[in-house]
């Protein structure tokens, strides 16, 4: 079965081929970082334009390096939710009318749910293997830091959420603070890597829960920049920068080895954007209690491969989208 799929949730315009849920035949993705890295952030009304002039482009990329026609194609896969409301209707609008033009069933799909996917393009099983579940599913991007339990294929349970930013929103903001550029995640890293732990920031730890708050450890950050005219120091900047990544990263690790233990969970599944930091990756591999899956680094952004697989392990649980399908820019998990 080939599934052809296609995701504009943000800034990222993707279409794959991905066949039987776990070969990918073609995972084409033309970025926008260069194009908002002048704003220091993403321009909703920007990434929307630039979608409509890239989305034709990205889908004959996808079938070629495929070998495929559309004709050859079984069903189509897209992100309708959640994400920037004018980013997602330029994908669901052309899915749509790329569906009916060829006759096609069309599955919208949750991005959130789909970035939990790319662990089964990274280590396949068949549909009817049960043997991760039930699984904590530890979602770290942009806009969303989440954990879920993970009791079978389309079944979850909310375990714990961000209370205020998002743990990728907190690196970029980071990044600004220490004028790093953009996008902040990698900016950080980066500057981490020639840090020393001299700057321990504070750990919101929120006890009695699996939440996660990140917004005093920016507040933190902010306070000493200013206090330590870090600004014009590169090695000051760098030393803060660790100490920032190393604050999220403890709490992230600690958090979710914590939920893994309580809820007796069979694995750990990294995903989003953020699931790329290294410090991320190495700790929780080697703190995790349990076994733990990491997709590899090009399948931790945002892609249309693992919108296709999670189409392919779910699409027995649910019906084709109508051609009403809409956008559903705050959709939820669960």
């Amino acid at each position: 079965m080939n599934i052809l799929a296609i995701e504009t949730s943000c800034d990222e315009t993707a279409a794959a081929v991905v066949e039987n849920g776990t070969s990918i035949r073609s995972n084409v993705i033309a970025s926008q970082i260069d194009i908002h890295r002048r704003y220091g952030g993403i321009v909703p009304e920007v990434a929307s334009r630039q979608h409509v002039l890239s989305i034709v482009p990205v889908l004959e990329e996808a079938l070629s390096q495929a070998g495929l026609h559309l004709e050859d194609i079984d069903r189509i896969a897209v992100t309708h939710g959640p994400g920037l409301a004018g980013s997602l209707l330029v994908g669901v609008n052309f899915a749509k009318a790329l569906a009916a033009s060829i006759g096609l069933p069309i599955y919208g799909i949750n991005h959130m749910e789909a970035h939990l996917y790319a662990n089964w393009l990274a280590y396949p099983t068949a549909p009817e293997d049960n043997s991760r579940f039930p699984a904590l599913c530890l979602i770290v991007s942009g806009g969303h830091t989440e954990m879920q339990l993970m009791h079978g294929h389309g079944s979850y349970e909310m375990i714990g959420r961000t209370r205020d930013d998002a743990a990728g929103e907190a690196f970029d903001k980071a990044a600004r603070l220490l004028e790093l550029g953009y996008p902040g995640g990698p900016a950080i890293q980066r500057a981490a890597a020639g840090g020393t732990g001299s700057y321990r920031l504070p750990r919101a730890w929120l006890n009695g829960t699996h939440d996660f708050s990140f917004s005093g450890l920016k507040t933190a950050l902010y306070h000493m920049v200013r206090k330590e005219q870090l600004i014009g120091d590169a090695q000051l900047v760098a030393n803060a920068a660790a100490g920032f990544q190393e604050a999220v990263v403890d709490v992230l690790v600690r958090k979710a080895c914590k939920a893994a233990s309580d809820l007796d969970v069979t694995c750990i599944m990294l995903s989003g954007g953020v699931a790329a930091n290294k410090a991320l990756r190495d700790r929780l591999t080697e703190e995790s209690p349990v076994t733990v899956f990491i997709p590899p680094l090009s399948l931790c952004t945002d892609n249309a491969a693992m919108v296709a697989a999670c189409a392919y392990f779910t699409s027995g649980l649910r019906e084709p989208s109508a051609f009403d399908l809409d956008v559903e820019p705050a959709l939820s998990l669960c």
